[in-house]
Formats: structure tokens, sequence, C-alpha cells
């Protein structure tokens, strides 16, 4: 592979991304009414480059932030609904396969719902960078609790907690 093939690569995650933002802008006007919106916040895809042949980021909305996987084209075999367990460097992580209207085939990972611990759109886009940090930071390690998952037996990398990456552990170190 070329630097040149990878840059291509990321400008394709980077427009892909913002096409699912774009679409999620559509859906922003419907949900404007319901109590999980937050008004302070906006649509924002945040960090998407290539991971392999696919786009991964984090699409940040009033009414939820998830990580998202965008497959390369062609990787449709996994039926919508579906949750895959995806290797990232910081560990595996639980995927559920959709299919947006106006966007295709997409994996998410919810990182929150609702949004009302975002003052701002700031706060919410430096949490956004932070955890894609994270999930991508093969330093990163994910501290035992009673609440984790135990690792799948045919699993290579270290399984991340959920819940203490959703307390906000992205910045926490063990020494």
């Amino acid at each position: 592979m070329t630097a040149e093939a990878g840059l291509d690569r990321n400008a394709q995650a980077r427009a892909a991304g913002e096409a699912l933002a774009a679409v999620y802008r559509g859906v922003e006007r419907a949900m404007r009414d319901l109590p999980v919106f937050n008004p302070a916040l906006q649509v924002a895809a945040i960090g998407f480059h290539a991971v392999g042949d696919d786009g991964l980021g984090v699409v940040v909305t009033p009414w939820f932030m998830n990580l998202v996987r965008i497959p390369a084209a062609g990787d449709d075999e996994t039926q919508p609904g579906a949750v895959v367990t995806r290797a990232l460097p910081a560990g595996a992580l639980d995927f559920t396969v959709g299919v947006l209207d106006g966007f295709g085939r997409l994996e998410s990972c919810s990182l929150f719902s609702p949004m009302f611990g975002f003052a701002d759109q700031q706060a919410a886009e430096s949490a956004a960078a932070a955890a894609l940090a994270a999930v991508l930071d093969p330093n990163f390690e994910a501290e035992a609790t009673s609440e984790a998952v135990a690792p799948k037996p045919a699993a290579s990398a270290a399984t991340l907690d959920r819940r203490r990456f959703l307390r906000g552990a992205l910045t926490e170190r063990r020494p």
C-alpha cells in the first residue's frame, strides 16, 4: 500500500462520515420536540478515518453519541440488528449492524444516550475525540470490575469495559 492510497482511504472515510452526519441532520428536525433532544448540541462527524478498508469515527447528535464503523463496500453478510464484535487496538467492542435510509450499512456502538450530560458542542466533541482516541490506543487498559464482560476465549484482544469507558475512565491510566 502506498501512502497515497492511505490518504485516499482516509479522505473517503471522512467523506462517508460527513455523509452520515448529513443524514442525521435531516433526522434532527424530527427529533427536536422529543424529550431526549439536547438543544445545545448539533450533529457532527468526529475523527472519521480509514482503519483498513473501513471507516471509523464518532457521530455526535443532540440525542446520542455513537462510535461508528462504516464497512467497506461488499461487507454485507451480517443481518441488520445483529451484534458483531470488532477487535480494536484497546480491546473488543460490540457493534450493532444497521442500515440507515439515505446512507446504507453501518455498525454502531453506543457511547452516550441521551446527551444531557453535555453543556455545549465543544464538550460533546471533546468527549467524542477522547473516546475515539481511547479505543484506538493499544496501551489503554480496561480496569477489571464486577460489571466487566469476560473476554471470549478465542479473542486475542482484551475486552474493553464499556461501563467504565462511559463513566469517563478514558483519561485514567493505571500505574
